[in-house]
């Protein structure tokens, strides 16, 4: 009978070699969730800190940075947009549009000197019908 102290270290070798690959699997794994968690938090990334004017099918029409505008448009408003330039062969039309609503998405400063209950404007998204 073979004694069980002489695969001692060959269990703890077999440990070692599976382990450490499977505790690094681990943490990237959850580094990943994380992201993902916080990406979904602040909203879709292409267009976050914009004003998103999308139609009633969720066709994105443009994007426009919030830092380039001095107000937000109200419901009812009619703005050019110049869609992607495409036209009629597939694309969005440029042209005029009626604002129908705005929503706001406001998210929590990620800064530690913020202000108590202090939130900042992410992204607004504007919802539109073609006038032409």
């Amino acid at each position: 009978m073979i004694p069980i102290t002489q695969f001692s270290p060959y269990t703890s070798l077999f440990g070692f070699i599976v382990g450490l690959p499977t505790m690094f699997a681990a943490y990237y794994q959850s580094w990943r969730a994380r992201q993902e968690a916080r990406f979904a938090r602040e909203g879709v990334v292409h267009s976050l800190h914009c004003l998103e004017f999308v139609m009633e099918d969720g066709t994105c029409v443009n994007l426009v940075p919030l830092e380039t505008l001095h107000s937000l448009p109200k419901p009812g408003d009619v703005v050019l947009l110049p869609g992607d330039g495409m036209g009629k062969d597939g694309g969005i039309n440029p042209g005029a549009y009626r604002i129908d609503r705005v929503e706001h998405i406001y998210t929590i400063p990620a800064w530690k000197t913020k202000r108590p209950r202090e939130a900042r404007l992410t992204k607004a998204v504007a919802q539109v019908t073609a006038l032409n």
